[in-house]
C-alpha cells in the first residue's frame, strides 16, 4: 500500500485547479451564494467534461472505472476553491449508495454529469440518526409510493434524483424519486452548501437495492460522503493557511512583518500540523474505501472529526491572523469560515463522530 500522491494524480488535481481558477473564482462564488442554489449548470457541466462525476462509475456504466483515492484529491481542489454545488450529495451521498446497491439505472446519468443526485433522510426537527421516522413507502396496488418530509437535504433543490431513505415497517429502504413532492429553500449558514426540506405525498417511487436495505445503504454513503468531506475540509484548510502565511508576510506592525512574531509563527505551525494529519487520515480513508471496505467505517470516522478540526483551526485562525479586516464581509476569510463550522457539523459534530468511533472500535 503506498498512499504516495502519483503523477496522474497530480495532473488530475492540476486541471481541476486551473480549471477552477479561471470559472469559479471567489468572486463567482461570492454571486451564486446570493441565489437559492448556488448551483452553476455550466460549471457542472465544465467538470463533467474532465471526467469528474465518473471518476468512482465503472467503465461498463460510463464512467473512468477509478476510485474515491482519485475523487479525493479531486475534492481536495474543489475544497480549496470554495466550490458552490451538488458534488459531494451527488459523488459522495448519492453515487456510493448507487454502487453498494448495485443499482446500475442511474450511473451513466451521474458519470456523465446529465443527472444531480442527492439523499434524503434526516427528519424534520430530528438529528442524523433519524432515517426514515418521517418517511413512509408501500407497494401498494398503483406501485411504490411515498409519503413524508425530509429536511436538511443537501442540494435538495437542484437534484435531478432523490434517494429517499424511507420507512417500510420494522426496516427502511431506499427508493428514488424523480419528480413529484415540493422542494422547500432553507437557511443555512454555509450559502455555498443549500439546504431544502423536500415533502412528498403519495409521491411514486422505484426501490433502490433490496428492500429493507436502507440502513446499510446509508451507513455506506455515509461512511464514503465523510471520507470526501474529509479530503474537502482539508483543502479549505489549506486554502487558509496559505491566505493567513501570505498577509503574515506583507501586513507590518512595530515596523515588521506580523509573521516574524512567534504568536503568528505558533498558529501557523500549529495549523500546519493540524492539516498534515488530517490529510493523512483522509487519504487512508479514501484508500480504505477502494482497497478495504471493510476498514471504511472507523477509518472514515476519524478521517472526518480530525479534518473538522483542523479546517475550523485553521479557519479562525486565518480570521484572527488577518486582524480587524478578516472579520468584515468584503474579506473572503469568513467565506472559509463559515464552509469549516458547517462542514464541522455536516453529518454529525466532532463529539458525534468521537463517540461513533468509540462505538465501532467496541470501546
Amino acid at each position: 500500500m503506498s498512499l504516495a500522491t502519483t503523477t496522474e494524480q497530480r495532473e488530475l488535481r492540476a486541471t481541476v485547479r486551473r480549471f477552477l481558477a479561471d470559472r469559479m473564482p471567489l468572486t463567482r462564488v461570492r454571486e451564486l451564494m446570493a441565489t437559492d442554489t448556488a448551483f452553476d449548470r455550466q460549471v457542472w457541466d465544465g467538470l463533467a467534461g474532465l471526467g469528474v462525476q465518473g471518476l468512482a462509475v465503472p467503465q461498463a456504466h460510463g464512467g473512468a472505472g477509478y476510485g474515491f483515492g482519485e475523487l479525493a484529491h479531486v475534492v481536495e481542489e474543489c475544497g480549496a476553491a470554495l466550490l458552490p454545488g451538488p458534488l459531494l450529495a451527488t459523488i459522495g451521498l448519492a453515487l456510493p449508495v448507487l454502487l453498494a446497491a448495485d443499482d446500475h439505472r442511474y450511473l451513466p446519468g451521474v458519470a456523465s454529469g446529465r443527472t444531480v443526485a442527492t439523499v434524503a433522510w434526516l427528519a424534520p426537527g430530528g438529528g442524523w440518526d433519524s432515517a426514515g421516522e418521517s418517511l413512509t413507502v408501500a407497494n401498494t396496488d398503483a406501485g411504490w409510493r411515498l409519503s413524508g418530509s425530509a429536511s436538511t437535504v443537501l442540494d435538495g433543490l437542484v437534484a435531478d434524483l432523490v434517494l429517499v431513505v424511507a420507512g417500510t415497517g420494522a426496516a427502511s429502504t431506499v427508493v428514488a424519486v424523480e419528480s413529484g413532492g415540493t422542494r422547500t429553500a432553507l437557511p443555512a449558514l454555509d450559502q455555498t452548501r443549500p439546504l431544502a426540506r423536500l415533502d412528498f405525498d403519495d409521491v411514486p417511487c422505484t426501490p433502490v437495492g433490496r428492500v429493507g436495505d436502507g440502513a446499510r445503504l446509508l451507513d455506506t454513503a455515509l461512511d464514503t460522503a465523510g471520507t470526501l468531506l474529509a479530503a474537502e475540509m482539508v483543502g479549505g484548510a489549506r486554502a487558509c493557511l496559505d491566505m493567513a502565511v501570505g498577509y503574515a508576510k506583507v501586513r507590518e506592525q512595530f515596523g515588521r512583518p506580523i509573521g516574524q512574531f512567534q504568536a503568528v509563527k505558533h498558529k501557523c505551525a500549529e495549523a500546519l500540523v493540524a492539516i498534515e494529519g488530517a490529510e493523512a487520515a483522509a487519504r487512508y480513508a479514501a484508500w480504505a474505501a477502494d482497497e478495504n471496505p471493510a476498514e471504511l467505517p472507523v477509518v472514515a470516522t476519524l478521517a472526518k472529526a480530525s479534518a473538522a478540526q483542523a479546517y475550523f483551526r485553521a479557519a479562525a485562525d486565518n480570521v484572527q491572523i488577518h486582524g480587524g479586516i478578516g472579520f468584515t464581509w468584503e474579506h473572503d476569510a469568513h467565506l472559509y469560515f463559515k464552509r469549516a463550522k458547517a462542514s464541522l457539523m455536516l453529518f454529525g459534530d466532532v463529539g458525534a463522530y468521537r463517540r461513533r468511533l468509540a462505538d465501532r472500535l467496541g470501546l
